[in-house]
């Protein structure tokens, strides 16, 4: 505890990002409970009003508070992105880890698949998959996961390759215990420092990318309260009325910007060297 304790004081970017995180947190959790509005009620007679002590973020064109729209709209868009970035962990660390500790066949034609999905734009294929599936919130989570999951699959296998060499990997397998319980016990748990780096980079990324696609309309649909809808929504007033559109790509700007910054310092907390360097 100490030690970190002392790395987050040497690692001012460290800080920054958990302070973003916590402040947008609490503002969609603990803020739905305060405001006196809901992101749905409609107010046509305060229809792009500027922000006032009554609307701090003033009101969109449907008179709806724009603060508590981004208020409801981040427990959407944090929920996916975390809902995403759960899926596509789950499905690529197990695809890469068998792939890298089994080897021959199983891996050529697991990274074959991973090189070719990767061969896309994320945000390109992730629009063809969105609209391939139809526009609806769950398809635009299915079709992020499949875009982030290589990713994950290529880390978890570089992991089992040089883990899959250990002594005691190879102790494991000389008495005999199950292919699971090896990848499981042994792979997955000491090669973790680097998956949970890919995760907190990839919630950024998942967050951008769903933010996008209901930007393009493929994502969450009308009246349900999303960042990326928002901004799209909103875009049409932007020199009339610039805080309907600016206030929910900031929030998408900040909670990305907060990922990132939490995935960089992770990824020095997982190298000593550079962990003693900061230390």
């Amino acid at each position: 505890m100490r030690e970190l304790l002392i790395f987050l004081r040497r690692n001012k970017l460290a800080v920054v990002g958990l302070a973003i995180l916590v402040a947008l947190v609490g503002l969609i959790t603990v803020g739905p409970l305060v405001s006196p509005y809901t992101p749905t009620k409609l107010d046509i007679l305060h229809k792009l009003d500027a922000p006032t002590f009554a609307h701090w973020l003033g009101t969109d064109a449907f008179g709806r508070d724009v603060l508590t729209r981004i208020m409801y709209g981040g427990r959407a868009t944090l929920t996916i992105g975390v809902g995403v970035v759960a899926i596509a962990f789950v499905i690529g660390v197990f695809f890469g880890m068998l792939a890298g500790f089994v080897g021959g066949w199983p891996d050529s034609i697991i990274m074959r698949i991973v090189d070719a999905i990767l061969a896309f734009p994320a945000l390109v294929l992730a629009i063809a998959l969105a609209a391939a599936f139809g526009p609806s919130l769950q398809n635009a989570m299915l079709a992020v996961a499949i875009t982030l999951a290589p990713q994950f699959a290529r880390v978890a296998r570089s992991q089992a390759l040089s883990i899959s060499v250990k002594p005691y990997v190879e102790a494991a397998v000389s008495l005999g215990l199950p292919t699971h319980r090896i990848l499981l016990r042994y792979i997955f748990v000491n090669g973790l420092g680097p998956l949970l780096v890919q995760s907190t980079l990839a919630l950024g990324s998942a967050i951008l990318q769903t933010a996008s696609l209901g930007f393009l309309g493929l994502g969450a649909q009308p009246p349900l309260a999303e960042w990326g809808a928002d901004v799209s929504a909103n875009l049409q007033f932007v020199r009339s009325a610039a805080w309907v559109a600016l206030a929910p790509g900031m929030a998408i700007l900040l909670a990305v910007l907060s990922f990132n910054l939490i995935g960089d310092s992770l990824a020095d907390w997982f190298n000593p060297r550079r962990r003693n360097e900061l230390d």
